[in-house]
């Protein structure tokens, strides 16, 4: 069976249950399951992030206007 039809036949099943407490756990497993965009990002793109974030920590910070400038 393919995915798709793995997810026709799961939404099928979910639709004939009629169990409230049932469904809100199924849907917080859902929610949870959901991936982190960081763990989706390169190292590269990670790393350049975490340089970001330590540079606005030491107070080196361009203003956005400035940046505009600067790519306009």
């Amino acid at each position: 069976m393919d995915i798709e039809a793995s997810k026709i036949e799961l939404v099928k099943i979910i639709l004939n249950i009629d169990n409230d407490r049932f469904i809100k756990k199924v849907t917080d497993f859902i929610k949870n399951e959901k991936s982190d965009f960081w763990n989706d990002l390169s190292a590269a793109e990670q790393a350049e992030i975490k340089k970001g974030i330590e540079q606005l920590d030491k107070g080196k910070r361009v203003p956005f206007k400035e940046v505009l400038k600067k790519i306009s």
